[in-house]
């Protein structure tokens, strides 16, 4: 049995998904960097990585914006 890796496609980020996602911080809206592979809080001023098409929501592992 072979294993087939993943196409980029399989790594993008559902839009019916981000339309049910919120910041865990702010709870505001959450844009989607495409290029960055990451989810956008202006609010609370952090992005969030999405690994392998799954958004990781966690405070530890987000990113600190910089304004």
């Amino acid at each position: 049995m072979s294993a087939t890796k993943p196409d980029a496609a399989h790594k993008r980020l559902d839009p019916a998904i981000l339309n049910m996602l919120v910041c865990p911080v702010s709870r505001g809206q959450l844009e989607y960097d495409k290029t960055g592979q990451r989810l956008i809080s202006k609010q609370a001023g952090l992005a969030f990585p999405i690994r392998d098409g799954v958004p990781i929501l966690l405070v530890d592992e987000a990113e600190v914006l910089d304004d």
